[in-house]
């Protein structure tokens, strides 16, 4: 019996410690952004900060925990196996989830997972004790007022946060602008007394309360003398980064940022840890109480003794500290989900992730309306001293000037977003209800990008449905959590020690690919930032755009030969997984085409005044490498829907003129990026018979299917797709010969 209990045990831990990864990895965003996006210090000083931050606050993090032994459901009415099931189910549940969410980059809240974990669970329990023991309701079973209460506040939160964020941003932007280095001299310590004092009550309130070293007569001092606390902390930090400001050369800014930031680390840590280690250490509790009590056995021992105050073992904590500060190093998700808030609250436009949807259309329209309606009533010397102090010049040009070490916004942003966050949680922490540090954080960094402006016209349709989207995976985190942990815990109870061996065996094969996925992206992302930063790099140096652009179109325009000819050969075949894998691919070469689409008013800006030409041409071959894409995109994916439907393939003979058609694409392709490539423009000729030839070939090829519909050779779903190739294809081969050609006329504009 005893090797039952190691096992639970055993499993437990295992997925504490993929709990503390995956909860580290979503979390990070709330106290590494502000500072990142700022730029606040260098990357090592502000995770040498953060990982000091999440040491301290988990080491000395608070008792038991109670939300995963009481909080959700009463286990007094429970059994120690039904809790043991409970408990594993939650943290399988967890991981994944959280995992999931990490590996598409989404910000989510470890709070509200844990919560509807334990809840799916609970309830799946409480179902099957009801159902042999009708008298005593599910109700019973579950502590429905907390969960209530936990939930209408984090809702409630979503809102003010987003509102307090969006006027205070508003009112600071307003007194500072956004040149506001003379103005930071002369008031930076006041301001940056009053963000502090916000941070150091947010640490004190919500970082230190429980601790080891923080008694209740201290809270209780703190509580009954706020204003006083409060009045003293202002004065005492103003002297100092006044003393700073006067005598040295430090930005205070950079002081309040990483302040805030080994706050928010450490709050992070000493409260978010419940979230994941409290499950397991709950079943490590309930172990000892079944080994302790003489006589018990699993299916009769009731465990009224996890409503006891129990406390944490110091080891446990620092363990869970070291865990966390690893993973924040470690973590390639953790800069997925990062990427996703700075993408969204950037101030300056460019590259978009999100699409275009209905509700951020709307919202956009509504929005210029009331702005409409609103600048009308204005008088026009107020409406131009407002944008004289929302006027973002000498920040765009602090961006220019820097390249790729720009900051994404500016470090007054970074300490109103810390601070009001800060200051929120706090409050919350003080009136008792339970909120969510990623959703204020985050609803926080949204509103103050909003008031800076920077969803303007060009970006706020796109800004607006990342946020959507983002808000909607919290509502789906509570809906997946509870029925996944409901299934969960379902199918454990019935299936005993064989399904948890094999859903933990399923967790972390699906873990292993996740983890695969996400470094894949990440190389993405990182190979397309450096090639940005070399492409800037060598614009400034007054490099040509033609050179520095040339490998990259070379390459394209060869993928897209080589996927024309896999396509084919798949479709041919009958491969329909192999059709499927060439249609990503084409998929991300759209992508990546679409970047370069989207990046020519930021690249041509960076040219050199004498360089119009060279823009002209970039823009030209953007175009032609659009059309190249997308009419590859229109033959593989038809061929691939044709395939997926079970439909006839081609006839030999359509089979024959379509790899004909290939070999002779290649040969044109060859010519093309030898022009572009090495300059041979005495191939021009060449290449313009060869394109004429294969022109030639097609029209021909139509004529034939034209003939066998006549006789009735051919079906009329392989018609129309054969068709539509020939078609796509006339348009692939003149955009790569015209790709040649511009080159041409480019480098050798004499002979136009």
């Amino acid at each position: 019996m005893e090797s039952i209990y190691l096992l639970f045990l055993f499993v437990l831990a295992l997925l504490a410690i993929l709990d503390l990864m995956v909860g580290v990895s979503n979390d990070a965003v709330n106290f590494l952004n502000s500072a990142i996006g700022s730029r606040a210090g260098s990357r090592r000083i502000i995770m040498a900060i953060s990982a000091a931050g999440i040491f301290i606050g988990a080491s000395f993090s608070n008792g038991m925990m109670e939300v995963a032994r009481t909080g959700i459901f009463n286990p007094q009415h429970f059994y120690f196996t039904e809790v043991m099931v409970i408990f594993i189910a939650v943290m399988i549940t967890d991981v994944v989830l959280l995992d999931v969410f990490n590996s598409m980059g989404l910000p989510t809240s470890t709070t509200v997972s844990i919560v509807f974990d334990l809840l799916g669970a609970s309830v799946a329990m409480a179902l099957i004790k009801s159902y042999s023991n009708p008298g005593f309701p599910v109700s019973e079973y579950i502590n429905s007022a907390n969960i209530l209460a936990i939930v209408s506040a984090i809702l409630l939160s979503v809102v003010i946060s987003f509102i307090f964020g969006y006027v205070i941003q508003y009112i600071t932007r307003l007194i500072f602008s956004f040149n506001f280095e003379q103005k930071i001299k002369r008031y930076g310590a006041l301001w940056g007394s009053l963000a502090i004092t916000c941070i150091s009550y947010f640490l004190v309130l919500k970082g230190l309360k429980g601790t080891s070293f923080m008694s209740a007569e201290i809270m209780e001092m703190i509580e009954n003398n706020t204003g006083n606390v409060l009045l003293i902390s202002i004065a005492f930090w103003f002297i100092i980064l006044q003393l700073i400001n006067s005598f040295t050369r430090i930005d205070i800014l950079n002081i309040v940022v990483l302040t805030g930031t080994f706050s928010l680390a450490m709050a992070f840590a000493g409260n978010d840890l419940v979230n994941f280690i409290g499950v397991p250490l709950a079943g490590l509790e309930s172990v000892k109480l079944l080994m302790n009590t003489p006589g018990a056995t699993p299916d009769t021992l009731l465990m009224d003794g996890l409503t006891a105050s129990i406390s944490t073992n110091s080891i446990f904590l620092i363990l869970a500290g070291a865990i966390m500060v690893i993973t924040l190093y470690t973590s390639k998700k953790a800069k997925l989900v990062s990427h996703t808030e700075l993408d969204l609250s950037r101030q300056s436009e460019g590259d978009e992730r999100w699409g275009s949807s209905l509700v951020a259309r709307v919202i956009v329209r509504r929005a210029l309306s009331i702005s409409t309606t609103i600048n009308k009533w204005i008088p026009t010397p107020a409406k131009k001293t407002i944008d004289k102090q929302f006027d973002t010049a000498a920040f765009n040009e602090k961006q220019r000037r820097m390249g790729a070490e720009a900051p994404l916004f500016d470090k007054l942003r970074a300490t109103v977003n810390l601070a009001v966050a800060s200051m929120l949680i706090a409050a919350g922490t003080s009136l008792k209800l339970p909120l969510s540090t990623t959703y204020v954080t985050f609803m926080v960094a949204m509103s103050t990008s909003l008031a800076d402006r920077a969803w303007g016209r060009e970006s706020a349709v796109y800004r607006i449905t990342g946020v959507i989207s983002v808000i909607g995976g919290w509502f789906v985190t509570a809906l997946a959590a509870f029925t996944i942990s409901f299934v969960i815990a379902s199918i454990i109870y019935f299936g005993g020690v064989t399904a948890i061996v094999i859903l933990l065996s399923l967790s972390l094969l699906m873990l292993y690919r996740t983890f695969r996925r996400a470094n894949k992206k990440l190389a993405q992302m990182e190979t397309t930032k450096a090639d940005k930063a070399a492409a800037d790099s060598s614009l400034k140096a007054g490099s040509s755009i033609i050179d520095i652009y040339k490998a990259e179109i070379t390459d394209l325009v060869s993928n897209v030969v080589k996927l024309f000819g896999q396509s084919a050969e798949n479709f041919i075949g009958e491969d329909r997984k192999s059709l499927r894998d060439s249609v990503s691919q084409i998929d991300e070469l759209s992508l990546k085409v679409k970047k370069l689409k989207n990046n020519i008013y930021p690249t041509v800006k960076k040219l050199q005044d004498d360089d119009i030409e060279s823009g002209m041409y970039y823009i030209q071959v953007v175009d032609y490498l659009r059309e190249i894409v997308v009419s590859l995109s229109f033959i593989a994916r038809p061929m691939y829907e044709h395939l997926d439907n079970n439909h006839k393939p081609f006839a030999p003979e359509q089979s024959d003129e379509i790899n004909s058609l290939i070999l002779k694409l290649n040969n044109l392709t060859a010519l093309a990026l030898d022009i572009v490539h090495n300059n041979r423009f005495e191939l021009i000729d060449d290449s313009s018979d060869l394109k004429n030839e294969i022109l030639l070939s097609l029209q021909q090829s139509r004529k034939q299917q034209l003939k066998r519909i006549k006789k009735e050779n051919a079906s009329t779903k392989v018609s129309l797709l054969y068709l539509n190739i020939l078609h796509e294809a006339q348009s692939l081969i003149l955009n790569i010969h015209n790709l040649a050609k511009a080159h041409r006329d480019m480098m050798t504009p004499a002979e136009d």
